[in-house]
């Protein structure tokens, strides 16, 4: 059989200028998916207009671009694909696999003990007619859910009793992260999916999406995340420092340091496209520490 061909992706969303954070799993998808003689795409998730920032998007791409980074084919935008995100709910919908929700978070709260957090109960199941200022759930019917992370080993998820059902839509008629993503990586053939340590809490839910969606189900590995001395992940809502563009060597040699990559002998003396094609040759998923978080 012909060995299936790696398709990485970096999908960063248009809310603010790449911060290092950022870097990390660009550098690791990047790595990772030229590594394997793979292809690496660049996917803009820009579904949730109220956060995003004017020019964000482009900035990010000749952030890019001034890292050394390249991508195949043209960049895609999720905003592009509102028609195939809405023709999935209605299908799920007329499915009886997702229903209306009245429900708020106060009221989720109220209604959660102290075990179940603020897991949704399930309060609107049932509701299967339009109603004003709903948003709209998938159910998540007890499904077991098992994750291998190739750095972080196994997990186990029992989804209902954990989380609940989840939405996919929001009562402000924006669709979801969870249902964009999942739709979005089938649709480009993503093989291998390497993000931050943050996003394992999403991944059951990707997982679910794809068992009734009957997608295909990619590898998954979760990076650790750069965190300050409080704690805090390094993101834009905390105003985490933007990368220099200008000073992309030494940038790019600390996101390798970061993932405990071999620097080459030289690396002083490398420029980008030095630095960049001695990682591909050396990289090792052996070397990258499997803890969630790093603190730099």
């Amino acid at each position: 059989m012909t060995p299936e061909k790696v398709i990485g992706r970096f999908a960063p969303s248009p809310t603010g200028p790449l911060h290092f954070g950022s870097l990390i799993t660009a550098l690791g998808s990047y790595l990772d998916a030229r590594s394997r003689g793979g292809e690496w795409r660049v996917r803009m998730e820009d579904i949730d207009p109220p956060r995003e920032q004017p020019g964000a998007g482009d900035n990010i791409l000749k952030t890019l671009e001034a890292f050394g980074f390249e991508w195949d084919g043209p960049v895609i935008y999720q905003s592009q694909h509102l028609g195939v995100y809405q023709d999935t709910i209605t299908d799920l919908l007329k499915n009886k696999l997702a229903y209306y929700c009245t429900c708020s978070r106060k009221d989720i709260a109220e209604l959660a003990d102290g075990d179940s957090g603020a897991r949704y109960p399930g309060t609107c199941r049932g509701h299967t007619r339009p109603r004003e200022n709903t948003s709209i759930r998938i159910l998540t019917n007890n499904n077991k859910i098992s994750l291998l992370d190739r750095l972080q080993g196994e997990y186990h998820w029992d989804l209902e009793n954990e989380f609940g059902d989840f939405i996919i839509k929001r009562k402000d008629q924006l669709f979801a992260y969870h249902l964009a993503v999942v739709i979005d990586d089938a649709e480009q053939g993503i093989t291998d999916i390497i993000r931050g340590a943050d996003l394992l809490t999403s991944t059951p839910h990707h997982l679910h999406l794809q068992q009734v969606l009957e997608l295909a189900t990619p590898n998954y590995l979760h990076l650790p995340m750069a965190v300050d001395k409080t704690g805090a992940k390094l993101s834009k809502q905390t105003h985490a420092t933007p990368v220099n563009s200008d000073n992309a060597v030494p940038e790019l040699q600390a996101a390798l340091v970061f993932l405990n990559q071999t620097l080459p002998p030289e690396h002083a003396h490398c420029n980008k496209h030095e630095l960049l094609g001695w990682a591909i040759k050396h990289w090792s998923l052996e070397n990258i520490p499997a803890s969630e978080k790093i603190i730099i």
